[in-house]
């Protein structure tokens, strides 16, 4: 899988993909990452991407040009599958885009920055627009971490068990059963004797069992 992420706080975001199964992805040669600075396409001479906004209002907005010369470049030299602008009034993220995205070949990720994008850029290039809640943040880099993170991990061969993430939360919309591992008491306090039985039938119907309980209880919505 190719990523294409297009921002303009690039340093943001070098941390959260040089660590752990970004790294990981990246050196197995199944993710390749690319960080571009919207900055260096900008056509004014102090590399500004925002202006004041038509009819008046606080907040600036991001230009055009950078960015649709910038999507431009990168869509002359590929196919892209999604390109998807990071915003709080898209979708809300859940499991099965992830799964959806996790199939794809090459995405851009557009990280917004200011009151937001001009407009035209989500009409004529934006093809999937994502939020990973109900609340803003300062730009849509830490946003798009979330992402990447959610979609690599689904990659085969990214996790060290592959079976892992399919018994994640949310993949048969239930939440997690309870999980315990050594030693099997600890001040007082006990693993459930059916997880050291050693019958992987029980133990399989007492998972089911408490991921349905714990949905029941922590996200009901989620059984609708």
């Amino acid at each position: 899988m190719r990523i294409d992420i297009l921002t303009i706080l690039p340093k943001l975001l070098e941390g959260p993909f040089s660590e752990s199964i970004m790294k990981r992805a990246q050196e197995k040669g199944l993710l390749e990452l690319y960080i571009h600075n919207i900055r260096d396409y900008s056509k004014n001479k102090h590399k500004k991407v925002d202006d004041e906004q038509y009819g008046g209002g606080a907040g600036m907005v991001m230009t055009i040009q950078p960015i649709a010369d910038l999507i431009e470049k990168l869509t002359h030299e590929r196919d892209y599958d999604e390109i998807i602008f990071m915003t709080p009034d898209g979708e809300i993220l859940e499991q099965k885009t992830c799964n959806e995205l996790s199939t794809k070949k090459n995405i851009i990720i557009l990280c917004g920055h200011y009151k937001g994008i001009d407009e035209r850029i989500r009409e004529h290039l934006i093809t999937k627009e994502i939020s990973i809640g109900s609340y803003v943040l300062t730009g849509g880099e830490l946003a798009a971490c979330v992402l990447v993170d959610s979609i690599v991990r689904l990659i085969p061969g990214v996790l060290n068990d592959e079976t892992s993430a399919l018994t994640d939360s949310f993949q048969d919309n239930l939440l997690s059963p309870p999980v315990y591992t050594r030693p099997a008491e600890y001040n007082g306090w006990k693993v459930p004797n059916v997880l050291l039985s050693g019958n992987f039938k029980k133990i399989d119907e007492w998972r089911e069992q408490k991921a349905l309980e714990r949905t029941k209880k922590r996200r009901p919505d989620l059984l609708k």
